[in-house]
Protein backbone atom coordinates (compact mmCIF):
# COMPACT_ATOMS: atom_id res chain seq x y z
CA UNK A 1 0.00 0.00 0.00
CA UNK A 2 2.79 2.40 0.94
CA UNK A 3 4.63 1.76 -2.33
CA UNK A 4 1.43 2.37 -4.29
CA UNK A 5 1.04 5.78 -2.66
CA UNK A 6 4.70 6.61 -3.34
CA UNK A 7 4.29 5.51 -6.95
CA UNK A 8 1.18 7.69 -7.41
CA UNK A 9 3.01 10.71 -5.99
CA UNK A 10 6.03 9.98 -8.20
CA UNK A 11 3.86 9.74 -11.34
CA UNK A 12 2.02 12.97 -10.49
CA UNK A 13 5.34 14.76 -10.01
CA UNK A 14 6.58 13.36 -13.33
CA UNK A 15 3.44 14.62 -15.08
CA UNK A 16 3.92 18.07 -13.54
CA UNK A 17 7.50 18.33 -14.80
CA UNK A 18 6.58 16.75 -18.14
CA UNK A 19 4.03 19.49 -18.83
CA UNK A 20 6.76 22.14 -18.66
CA UNK A 21 9.13 19.92 -20.63
CA UNK A 22 6.54 19.31 -23.38
CA UNK A 23 5.94 23.07 -23.78
CA UNK A 24 9.67 23.69 -24.25
CA UNK A 25 10.03 20.74 -26.64
CA UNK A 26 7.12 21.84 -28.81
CA UNK A 27 8.36 25.39 -29.36
CA UNK A 28 11.95 24.27 -29.86
CA UNK A 29 10.77 21.98 -32.66
CA UNK A 30 8.75 24.86 -34.12
CA UNK A 31 11.86 27.06 -34.14
CA UNK A 32 13.82 24.36 -35.98
CA UNK A 33 11.39 23.20 -38.66
CA UNK A 34 9.09 26.15 -39.33
CA UNK A 35 9.99 28.11 -42.42
CA UNK A 36 11.99 31.20 -41.50
CA UNK A 37 10.43 34.38 -42.89
CA UNK A 38 12.66 36.62 -44.97
CA UNK A 39 13.49 39.82 -43.10
CA UNK A 40 12.32 42.95 -44.84
CA UNK A 41 14.76 45.13 -42.91
CA UNK A 42 17.89 46.68 -44.35
CA UNK A 43 20.95 44.60 -43.58
CA UNK A 44 23.09 47.66 -42.94
CA UNK A 45 22.81 51.38 -42.43
CA UNK A 46 22.09 53.25 -45.64
CA UNK A 47 21.42 56.91 -46.28
CA UNK A 48 18.19 58.19 -44.80
CA UNK A 49 15.65 57.02 -47.33
CA UNK A 50 12.42 56.24 -45.49
CA UNK A 51 9.16 57.56 -46.87
CA UNK A 52 8.13 58.53 -43.35
CA UNK A 53 10.07 58.99 -40.13
CA UNK A 54 8.04 58.11 -37.06
CA UNK A 55 8.69 60.13 -33.92
CA UNK A 56 10.00 58.18 -30.92
CA UNK A 57 9.94 58.98 -27.23
CA UNK A 58 12.74 56.89 -25.68
CA UNK A 59 12.38 56.28 -21.94
CA UNK A 60 15.28 55.24 -19.69
CA UNK A 61 13.91 54.39 -16.21
CA UNK A 62 17.07 54.55 -14.08
CA UNK A 63 17.05 53.50 -10.42
CA UNK A 64 20.45 53.82 -8.75
CA UNK A 65 22.20 53.40 -12.11
CA UNK A 66 25.07 55.87 -11.66
CA UNK A 67 27.67 53.46 -13.06
CA UNK A 68 26.11 52.96 -16.48
CA UNK A 69 23.50 55.58 -17.32
CA UNK A 70 25.73 58.40 -18.63
CA UNK A 71 27.66 56.18 -21.06
CA UNK A 72 24.42 54.53 -22.24
CA UNK A 73 22.82 57.90 -23.02
CA UNK A 74 25.95 59.24 -24.71
CA UNK A 75 25.99 56.20 -26.95
CA UNK A 76 22.27 56.33 -27.70
CA UNK A 77 22.02 59.97 -28.78
CA UNK A 78 24.44 59.29 -31.64
CA UNK A 79 21.61 57.53 -33.49
CA UNK A 80 21.67 57.56 -37.28
CA UNK A 81 18.18 59.09 -37.32
CA UNK A 82 16.81 62.64 -37.72
CA UNK A 83 17.43 64.43 -34.42
CA UNK A 84 14.02 66.11 -34.47
CA UNK A 85 12.24 62.73 -34.71
CA UNK A 86 13.36 61.21 -31.41
CA UNK A 87 13.78 62.41 -27.86
CA UNK A 88 15.41 60.61 -24.92
CA UNK A 89 14.06 60.96 -21.38
CA UNK A 90 15.90 59.71 -18.29
CA UNK A 91 13.88 59.14 -15.13
CA UNK A 92 16.58 59.54 -12.48
CA UNK A 93 15.48 57.76 -9.32
CA UNK A 94 17.88 57.73 -6.35
CA UNK A 95 20.90 58.70 -8.42
CA UNK A 96 23.76 60.93 -7.27
CA UNK A 97 23.70 64.72 -7.89
CA UNK A 98 26.95 64.50 -9.87
CA UNK A 99 25.37 61.90 -12.18
CA UNK A 100 22.36 64.14 -12.75
CA UNK A 101 24.68 67.09 -13.47
CA UNK A 102 26.39 65.08 -16.22
CA UNK A 103 23.03 64.08 -17.68
CA UNK A 104 21.86 67.71 -17.77
CA UNK A 105 24.71 68.50 -20.14
CA UNK A 106 23.27 66.10 -22.72
CA UNK A 107 20.45 66.88 -25.20
CA UNK A 108 17.82 64.93 -23.24
CA UNK A 109 15.05 65.54 -20.73
CA UNK A 110 16.01 64.67 -17.16
CA UNK A 111 13.24 63.91 -14.67
CA UNK A 112 14.05 63.51 -10.96
CA UNK A 113 11.03 62.16 -9.09
CA UNK A 114 11.09 61.12 -5.45
CA UNK A 115 9.21 57.89 -4.88
CA UNK A 116 8.48 56.49 -1.44
CA UNK A 117 8.61 53.04 -3.04
CA UNK A 118 10.40 52.93 -6.38
CA UNK A 119 9.48 50.77 -9.35
CA UNK A 120 9.98 50.80 -13.08
CA UNK A 121 6.23 51.11 -13.59
CA UNK A 122 6.11 54.26 -11.44
CA UNK A 123 9.03 55.75 -13.36
CA UNK A 124 7.27 55.18 -16.69
CA UNK A 125 3.99 56.55 -15.34
CA UNK A 126 5.74 59.64 -14.01
CA UNK A 127 7.46 60.26 -17.36
CA UNK A 128 4.23 59.94 -19.34
CA UNK A 129 2.59 62.41 -16.99
CA UNK A 130 5.38 64.95 -17.41
CA UNK A 131 5.91 64.77 -21.16
CA UNK A 132 3.41 67.05 -22.89
CA UNK A 133 4.46 66.45 -26.49
CA UNK A 134 2.87 63.69 -28.55
CA UNK A 135 4.88 61.02 -30.38
CA UNK A 136 4.14 58.10 -32.66
CA UNK A 137 5.89 55.46 -30.58
CA UNK A 138 7.46 55.05 -27.15
CA UNK A 139 10.59 52.92 -26.65
CA UNK A 140 11.60 51.46 -23.27
CA UNK A 141 15.30 50.82 -22.62
CA UNK A 142 17.12 49.91 -19.42
CA UNK A 143 19.91 52.11 -18.12
CA UNK A 144 22.56 49.54 -19.06
CA UNK A 145 21.22 48.86 -22.57
CA UNK A 146 23.41 49.61 -25.58
CA UNK A 147 22.07 49.70 -29.14
CA UNK A 148 23.60 50.10 -32.58
CA UNK A 149 23.55 53.45 -34.35
CA UNK A 150 20.86 52.17 -36.74
CA UNK A 151 18.52 51.09 -33.93
CA UNK A 152 15.84 53.71 -34.60
CA UNK A 153 16.35 53.51 -38.37
CA UNK A 154 15.49 49.80 -38.34
CA UNK A 155 12.75 50.24 -35.77
CA UNK A 156 11.20 52.86 -38.04
CA UNK A 157 11.00 50.24 -40.82
CA UNK A 158 9.28 47.74 -38.49
CA UNK A 159 6.77 50.37 -37.35
CA UNK A 160 6.01 51.08 -41.02
CA UNK A 161 4.79 47.48 -41.27
CA UNK A 162 1.93 48.42 -38.95
CA UNK A 163 3.00 46.78 -35.68
CA UNK A 164 1.72 48.38 -32.46
CA UNK A 165 3.90 46.38 -30.08
CA UNK A 166 7.46 45.29 -30.85
CA UNK A 167 10.03 43.36 -28.82
CA UNK A 168 13.60 43.73 -30.06
CA UNK A 169 16.29 41.08 -29.75
CA UNK A 170 17.81 41.55 -26.32
CA UNK A 171 21.17 39.82 -26.02
CA UNK A 172 24.22 39.77 -23.75
CA UNK A 173 26.86 42.47 -23.92
CA UNK A 174 29.17 40.77 -21.38
CA UNK A 175 30.43 37.23 -20.74
CA UNK A 176 32.97 37.83 -18.00
CA UNK A 177 32.28 34.66 -15.98
CA UNK A 178 30.19 31.47 -15.86
CA UNK A 179 27.14 33.16 -14.34
CA UNK A 180 27.07 35.90 -16.98
CA UNK A 181 27.46 33.32 -19.78
CA UNK A 182 24.63 31.18 -18.41
CA UNK A 183 22.44 34.25 -18.00
CA UNK A 184 23.12 35.20 -21.62
CA UNK A 185 22.40 31.66 -22.85
CA UNK A 186 19.16 31.62 -20.83
CA UNK A 187 18.13 34.87 -22.53
CA UNK A 188 18.73 33.37 -25.98
CA UNK A 189 16.72 30.26 -25.09
CA UNK A 190 13.86 32.58 -24.10
CA UNK A 191 14.24 34.41 -27.41
CA UNK A 192 13.92 31.12 -29.30
CA UNK A 193 11.02 29.60 -27.35
CA UNK A 194 8.92 32.53 -26.18
CA UNK A 195 9.52 34.99 -29.00
CA UNK A 196 10.80 33.61 -32.33
CA UNK A 197 8.94 30.29 -32.26
CA UNK A 198 5.71 31.93 -31.13
CA UNK A 199 5.78 34.46 -33.95
CA UNK A 200 6.46 31.73 -36.51
CA UNK A 201 3.09 30.10 -35.82
CA UNK A 202 1.24 33.39 -35.53
CA UNK A 203 1.28 33.84 -31.76
CA UNK A 204 2.47 36.91 -29.90
CA UNK A 205 6.03 37.23 -28.67
CA UNK A 206 6.76 37.55 -24.97
CA UNK A 207 8.01 40.90 -23.71
CA UNK A 208 11.23 41.12 -21.75
CA UNK A 209 11.24 44.46 -19.92
CA UNK A 210 13.47 46.49 -22.22
CA UNK A 211 14.05 46.87 -25.95
CA UNK A 212 10.28 47.29 -26.18
CA UNK A 213 8.39 49.63 -28.51
CA UNK A 214 4.69 50.52 -28.29
CA UNK A 215 2.21 52.71 -30.08
CA UNK A 216 2.39 55.98 -28.13
CA UNK A 217 -1.36 56.45 -27.71
CA UNK A 218 -1.85 52.85 -26.54
CA UNK A 219 1.01 53.08 -24.05
CA UNK A 220 -0.17 56.40 -22.59
CA UNK A 221 -3.66 54.99 -22.06
CA UNK A 222 -2.46 51.73 -20.45
CA UNK A 223 0.72 52.51 -18.51
CA UNK A 224 -1.27 53.76 -15.50
CA UNK A 225 -2.82 50.30 -15.13
CA UNK A 226 0.55 48.83 -14.06
CA UNK A 227 0.80 48.07 -10.36
CA UNK A 228 3.50 45.43 -9.76
CA UNK A 229 7.25 45.00 -10.22
CA UNK A 230 6.50 42.69 -13.17
CA UNK A 231 5.52 45.51 -15.50
CA UNK A 232 6.46 43.60 -18.67
CA UNK A 233 4.11 40.75 -17.80
CA UNK A 234 1.34 43.22 -17.03
CA UNK A 235 1.90 44.94 -20.36
CA UNK A 236 1.71 41.56 -22.12
CA UNK A 237 -1.59 40.73 -20.45
CA UNK A 238 -3.05 44.11 -21.37
CA UNK A 239 -1.97 43.77 -25.00
CA UNK A 240 -3.30 40.24 -25.35
CA UNK A 241 -6.60 41.06 -23.67
CA UNK A 242 -7.07 43.83 -26.19
CA UNK A 243 -6.07 41.62 -29.10
CA UNK A 244 -2.86 43.51 -29.90
CA UNK A 245 -0.21 41.30 -31.53
CA UNK A 246 3.37 41.50 -30.19
CA UNK A 247 5.98 41.30 -32.96
CA UNK A 248 9.50 40.01 -32.25
CA UNK A 249 12.22 41.61 -34.38
CA UNK A 250 15.31 39.41 -34.20
CA UNK A 251 17.36 41.70 -36.46
CA UNK A 252 17.37 44.64 -34.00
CA UNK A 253 19.77 43.82 -31.14
CA UNK A 254 19.62 45.47 -27.72
CA UNK A 255 22.73 44.62 -25.72
CA UNK A 256 21.98 44.07 -22.05
CA UNK A 257 24.40 43.61 -19.14
CA UNK A 258 24.08 40.14 -17.67
CA UNK A 259 24.37 39.44 -13.95
CA UNK A 260 27.77 38.09 -12.99
CA UNK A 261 27.58 37.25 -9.28
CA UNK A 262 25.44 34.94 -7.16
CA UNK A 263 23.72 37.65 -5.11
CA UNK A 264 22.61 39.63 -8.17
CA UNK A 265 21.41 36.40 -9.77
CA UNK A 266 19.33 35.57 -6.70
CA UNK A 267 17.81 39.07 -6.53
CA UNK A 268 16.97 39.04 -10.23
CA UNK A 269 15.35 35.59 -10.12
CA UNK A 270 13.43 36.45 -6.96
CA UNK A 271 11.92 39.43 -8.78
CA UNK A 272 11.11 37.28 -11.82
CA UNK A 273 9.57 34.43 -9.80
CA UNK A 274 7.45 36.84 -7.76
CA UNK A 275 6.27 38.56 -10.94
CA UNK A 276 5.49 35.20 -12.56
CA UNK A 277 3.29 34.07 -9.67
CA UNK A 278 1.54 37.44 -9.46
CA UNK A 279 0.90 37.36 -13.19
CA UNK A 280 -0.44 33.79 -13.08
CA UNK A 281 -2.86 34.61 -10.27
CA UNK A 282 -4.05 37.76 -12.04
CA UNK A 283 -4.55 35.99 -15.38
CA UNK A 284 -6.28 32.79 -14.20
CA UNK A 285 -9.65 34.46 -13.47
CA UNK A 286 -9.68 35.75 -17.08
CA UNK A 287 -9.22 32.30 -18.62
CA UNK A 288 -12.97 31.46 -18.99
CA UNK A 289 -13.50 34.65 -21.01
CA UNK A 290 -10.36 33.95 -23.05
CA UNK A 291 -11.64 30.46 -23.88
CA UNK A 292 -15.06 31.85 -24.77
CA UNK A 293 -13.54 34.47 -27.08
CA UNK A 294 -10.93 32.00 -28.41
CA UNK A 295 -8.07 34.25 -27.33
CA UNK A 296 -5.32 31.68 -27.90
CA UNK A 297 -2.57 34.23 -27.20
CA UNK A 298 -3.91 34.96 -23.72
CA UNK A 299 -4.36 31.26 -22.91
CA UNK A 300 -0.82 30.49 -24.09
CA UNK A 301 0.58 33.37 -22.02
CA UNK A 302 -1.22 32.06 -18.91
CA UNK A 303 0.30 28.62 -19.47
CA UNK A 304 3.74 30.29 -19.68
CA UNK A 305 3.27 31.75 -16.21
CA UNK A 306 2.68 28.23 -14.83
CA UNK A 307 5.89 26.75 -16.26
CA UNK A 308 8.61 25.56 -13.89
CA UNK A 309 11.87 27.55 -14.32
CA UNK A 310 14.15 25.64 -16.70
CA UNK A 311 17.18 25.29 -14.45
CA UNK A 312 14.97 23.91 -11.66
CA UNK A 313 13.33 21.61 -14.21
CA UNK A 314 16.71 20.15 -15.22
CA UNK A 315 17.93 19.61 -11.66
CA UNK A 316 14.64 18.19 -10.36
CA UNK A 317 14.39 15.76 -13.30
CA UNK A 318 18.00 14.61 -12.98
CA UNK A 319 17.64 14.18 -9.21
CA UNK A 320 14.46 12.13 -9.57
CA UNK A 321 15.99 10.02 -12.38
CA UNK A 322 19.00 9.22 -10.22
CA UNK A 323 16.86 8.47 -7.16
CA UNK A 324 14.45 6.25 -9.10
CA UNK A 325 17.40 4.30 -10.56
CA UNK A 326 18.14 2.99 -7.06
CA UNK A 327 14.47 2.36 -6.26
CA UNK A 328 13.13 0.82 -9.46
CA UNK A 329 14.69 0.39 -12.88
CA UNK A 330 11.19 0.36 -14.38
CA UNK A 331 10.17 3.65 -12.72
CA UNK A 332 13.41 5.40 -13.61
CA UNK A 333 13.12 4.98 -17.40
CA UNK A 334 10.47 7.67 -17.84
CA UNK A 335 12.58 10.07 -15.74
CA UNK A 336 15.73 9.55 -17.82
CA UNK A 337 13.72 9.98 -21.04
CA UNK A 338 12.21 13.21 -19.73
CA UNK A 339 15.66 14.47 -18.70
CA UNK A 340 17.03 13.61 -22.16
CA UNK A 341 14.22 15.41 -24.00
CA UNK A 342 14.54 18.51 -21.81
CA UNK A 343 18.31 18.69 -22.35
CA UNK A 344 17.98 18.22 -26.12
CA UNK A 345 15.22 20.81 -26.31
CA UNK A 346 17.26 23.42 -24.48
CA UNK A 347 20.41 22.62 -26.43
CA UNK A 348 18.71 23.13 -29.79
CA UNK A 349 17.00 26.28 -28.51
CA UNK A 350 20.45 27.83 -28.10
CA UNK A 351 21.67 29.67 -31.23
CA UNK A 352 24.29 27.67 -33.13
CA UNK A 353 27.05 30.21 -32.48
CA UNK A 354 26.64 29.71 -28.72
CA UNK A 355 26.61 25.91 -28.78
CA UNK A 356 30.25 25.38 -27.90
CA UNK A 357 32.24 23.35 -25.43
CA UNK A 358 32.40 26.21 -22.96
CA UNK A 359 28.77 25.43 -22.10
CA UNK A 360 29.91 22.20 -20.44
CA UNK A 361 32.11 24.04 -17.94
CA UNK A 362 29.44 26.67 -17.29
CA UNK A 363 26.87 23.98 -16.48
CA UNK A 364 28.81 23.30 -13.29
CA UNK A 365 27.37 26.55 -11.95
CA UNK A 366 23.77 25.39 -12.47
CA UNK A 367 23.26 23.41 -9.20
CA UNK A 368 24.39 26.37 -7.09
CA UNK A 369 22.14 28.77 -9.02
CA UNK A 370 19.18 26.40 -8.69
CA UNK A 371 19.74 26.27 -4.94
CA UNK A 372 19.55 30.07 -4.93
CA UNK A 373 16.26 29.86 -6.83
CA UNK A 374 14.83 27.30 -4.39
CA UNK A 375 15.68 29.66 -1.51
CA UNK A 376 13.79 32.37 -3.38
CA UNK A 377 10.59 30.30 -3.22
CA UNK A 378 10.57 30.84 0.56
CA UNK A 379 10.79 34.62 0.04
CA UNK A 380 7.98 34.98 -2.50
CA UNK A 381 5.10 37.17 -1.36
CA UNK A 382 2.46 37.31 -4.07
CA UNK A 383 1.02 40.52 -2.56
CA UNK A 384 4.35 42.31 -2.48
CA UNK A 385 4.82 44.98 -5.14
CA UNK A 386 8.18 46.32 -3.96
CA UNK A 387 10.85 46.74 -6.61
CA UNK A 388 13.89 44.46 -6.16
CA UNK A 389 16.83 46.22 -7.81
CA UNK A 390 19.57 44.26 -9.57
CA UNK A 391 22.82 46.14 -9.13
CA UNK A 392 25.67 46.25 -11.66
CA UNK A 393 29.09 44.89 -10.75
CA UNK A 394 31.94 47.35 -10.70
Amino acid sequence: MLWQIIHIIEVLFWLLLSASGAYILFYTIVSLIWRKPVSKLSSKVKSLHADHYYSFLVLFPAYNEDRVIVSSIQQFISQYYPNDRFHAVVVSDHMKPETNDKLRELPITLLTPTFEKSSKAKAMQYAMGQIKETYDYVVILDADNVVNSDFLEKLNEVCAMGHQAIQCHRCAKNSNNNIAVLDGISEEINNTIFRKAHNRIGLSSALIGSGMCFDYKWFKENVYKLSTAGEDRELEALLLKQGVYIHYEESIPVFDEKVSNKDNFQNQRQRWMTAQIQSLLNMLPCIPQAIKSRNINFIDKTIQQALIPRSMLIVFTFTMATLMTFISQVWCMKWWLLFLFICLSLYYAIPKELRNYSILSNILSVPMLVWKMILNILKIDRKNTDFIHTTHDK
